[in-house]
């Protein structure tokens, strides 16, 4: 099908950020930005779960129960992600890697279902990864599922108000293309924060 015009640039951010964060994650080389290739070491189990600071919010097996500050693990199967319902502790509490990818992995595969499927899922029907294998497939099909409903965007679909039914945004009072946008600058800035925390592991013996 015919791509809308105003799709192309924001689908052509998404494939980059995408790409450079699951290179930046598995390796072996990562794209530092202007085409020359740096090391990226495969994540690991241990720095998946890696809490840098005490009290971090992470996933963790739901037969633990939530961690500090939290009062919830959300998530299918044996893990779930801390969280807390609405307010959220004042300052927020610092996330580890395994959080905030497991956030985006959850975000763009709930957004995929209430798009272009059976606008049913919830938070508790995402599988939560516990270890990194498992957190990159489940980024890799999630995206995968994202790109997929908005190949299936026309020129209509884009301006129509509620497009998306995702029920833990402003999905259904905003124009499809505003949600697009919006998972975009999700997608970039959590993965830089994903990047530095990879950076902060690998030199955390200095930071001692």
């Amino acid at each position: 099908m015919n791509i809308p015009a105003r799709l192309i640039p924001l689908l052509d951010q998404f494939d980059w950020a995408r790409e450079r964060l699951g290179n930046r994650l598995a390796g072996p080389v990562v794209d530092s930005g202007n085409g020359t290739d740096v090391e990226a070491p495969a994540l690991t189990d241990e720095e998946y779960l890696w809490e840098p600071v005490p009290d971090c919010w992470s996933v963790r097996r739901h037969s633990a129960g939530p961690g500090p500050g939290a009062t919830v693990l959300t998530g299918a199967g044996e893990w779930g992600r801390d969280t807390a319902p609405s307010p959220h502790p004042s300052p927020p509490p610092f996330t580890t890697l395994a959080w905030r990818l497991s956030h985006l992995s959850e975000l763009l595969a709930l957004r995929a279902d209430h798009t272009a499927g059976n606008h049913s899922l919830t938070r508790d029907d995402h599988r939560v990864a516990g270890d990194a294998a498992g957190a990159l497939a489940d980024f890799d099909a999630s995206a995968t599922a994202w790109r997929a409903a908005l190949l299936g965007a026309d020129d209509a679909a884009l301006d129509t108000v509620g497009y998306s039914t995702y029920p833990y945004g402003s999905d259904p009072e905003d124009p499809f293309l505003d949600i697009v946008w919006w998972v975009n600058q999700e997608l970039l800035h959590h993965g830089a924060e994903i990047a530095l925390l990879r950076d902060l592991y690998r030199v955390r013996g200095a930071l001692a």
